[in-house]
């Protein structure tokens, strides 16, 4: 990986930087998060900056990101500078401290909480505040604070409207307050120390995508049989019709982008079900028996509730 010699200058990612620096000033921030290529996105403990994956600053690794994992975390504007302000908020909280605070730790809890490894998310909780996939605000303190950190942040999130009425607006009002109070401060905490910098790492692309793969594979959920059978056939009267794994491989990439944009779960492991599905459809040597847009409608339902059943068993893994 350090041989790939890519860098932020000149790159689509050096004007989302820039205006995530803004959007600081504009509410008289002082701190400006030095921004580095790393692995992936994360900001350290102790350090007030972001790491950037590499994938975003050249178009190619960009393809070879999507072909690998089926989606490329932050490569459009929009989901970048959502990323961005999240970090930002996790630099902010490091620079000045400020999950010693009692409000801070009231409100939020307490930053020194070991981070779980899998969590089990409440999709209809108003205590937090929605702005990553997976409801990511109710993973831990630091990222509900980071969340909140950017709804507060994003200059075209309305949140006084939009958060009008939920507890979560107690958060996002002492955020407020805070920044208000920290406006024009230099923050205390100012290392611009690198973290794992990509011309230091020496792990092959190939093993940094099966350890990336392994951290969002899943245990797949059981594959109910009589609901698969409800939505194909194993009568004879259909035998020369379409086989359900060919159907659904066909429109598996319209699948797999539906379902993981509804239920917050990432692409790769949508994937995962998504395979074992086609699988066991072999193995019931199951056939299509309705119109293609009544298939295509009834295979997503059935994918997004196997994919939720995932996510409420508990095992909703932490993006660390």
């Amino acid at each position: 990986m350090c041989d790939l010699g890519v860098v932020i200058e000149g790159t689509q990612v050096e004007p989302r930087v820039d205006r995530l620096y803004e959007e600081l000033a504009r509410h008289n921030v002082r701190l400006r998060p030095h921004c580095w290529i790393s692995e992936e996105w994360f900001s350290p403990d102790g350090i007030p900056g972001i790491a950037i994956p590499f994938y975003l600053a050249h178009p190619r690794l960009a393809k070879l990101e999507q072909r690998q994992m089926y989606e490329v975390e932050g490569g459009s504007h929009d989901w970048c500078m959502r990323i961005l302000r999240h970090e930002a908020g996790h630099a902010v909280e490091t620079a000045y401290r400020l999950g010693r605070r009692r409000k801070w730790q009231q409100l939020f809890g307490k930053a020194s909480k070991p981070y779980p490894e899998f969590y089990r998310p409440k999709p209809y909780s108003r205590s937090f505040v929605l702005h990553l996939e997976s409801w990511y605000a109710q993973s831990h303190p630091s990222e509900d604070f980071a969340e909140t950190f950017a709804v507060w942040l994003n200059p075209n999130s309305a949140w006084r409207r939009r958060y009008k009425g939920w507890p979560a607006m107690k958060k996002i009002a002492y955020v407020d307050e805070l920044m208000t109070e920290l406006a024009g401060t230099a923050p205390p905490v100012r290392s611009r120390r690198e973290v794992d910098p990509l011309h230091r790492l020496t792990k092959t692309l190939r093993e940094h995508y099966t350890a990336k793969k392994e951290h969002y594979g899943v245990d797949v959920p059981a594959v109910y049989d009589r609901d698969l059978r409800r939505l194909f056939s194993d009568l004879p009267r259909d035998a020369k019709r379409e086989t359900a794994a060919a159907f659904l491989r066909r429109i598996g990439p319209q699948l797999r982008s539906s379902v993981a944009e509804w239920t917050g779960e990432h692409s790769y492991t949508v994937d995962q079900v998504l395979r074992e599905t086609i699988a066991r459809c072999r193995q019931l040597q199951l056939r299509t028996n309705r119109p293609e847009s009544r298939g295509i409608r009834d295979a997503t339902i059935f994918l997004t509730v196997q994919t939720m059943n995932f996510v409420h068993s508990g095992h909703r893994r932490v993006a660390l």
